[in-house]
């Protein structure tokens, strides 16, 4: 424990680790992500906590459209390769291997278990460091088994973002 209740209590929260990957014509990124959650059944809405400053708040925002790669915990290396953001890592998209979504054109990547294709509904600025993303949940896709309970989150990877 800290001196911080507020940020011990958030880092108790389980989060996923995910990728949220994004295209604006010819340019398409991958980055790690993991606050998300469903908040609507009808539609199908998800909700992401996207960072104002990283380089897939313009490309979602002006695109309309992203996938959300759900990776399972023997896939951790092929998502930690996204980890690091465009501006320490311009080159990052130059060997990544991924299938354009067949409904978004964004990238499925490789050695996902899962994806969702998601339009933009809102981008809700909270006056913080992250935006809320809302999409709707237009199409998906299962690449391989698993259970809820096979999906990589953050305690898997040994990280923390939250408090």
């Amino acid at each position: 424990m800290s001196d911080d209740p507020i940020k011990d209590v958030l880092n108790r929260i389980p989060y996923g680790f995910y990728s949220l990957t994004s295209r604006l014509n010819d340019d398409v990124n991958a980055m790690v992500f993991n606050w998300f959650s469903q908040v609507s059944f009808t539609p199908r809405l998800v909700a992401i906590g996207l960072a104002r400053k990283a380089y897939t708040h313009n490309l979602v925002s002006e695109s309309g459209v992203f996938v959300v790669n759900v990776f399972n915990v023997e896939d951790q290396d092929a998502l930690t390769q996204y980890s690091k953001g465009r501006a320490k890592r311009p080159d990052k998209m130059d060997n990544a291997v991924y299938t354009p979504g067949p409904e978004t054109g964004c990238p499925v990547l490789e050695g996902a278990a899962a994806f969702l294709e998601c339009k933009v509904v809102e981008m809700v600025n909270t006056g913080g460091d992250h935006d809320i993303l809302v999409g709707e949940v237009i199409n998906a896709g299962i690449l391989k088994p698993g259970e809820v309970t096979d999906t990589l989150t953050l305690p898997h990877v040994g990280w923390s973002y939250a408090g």
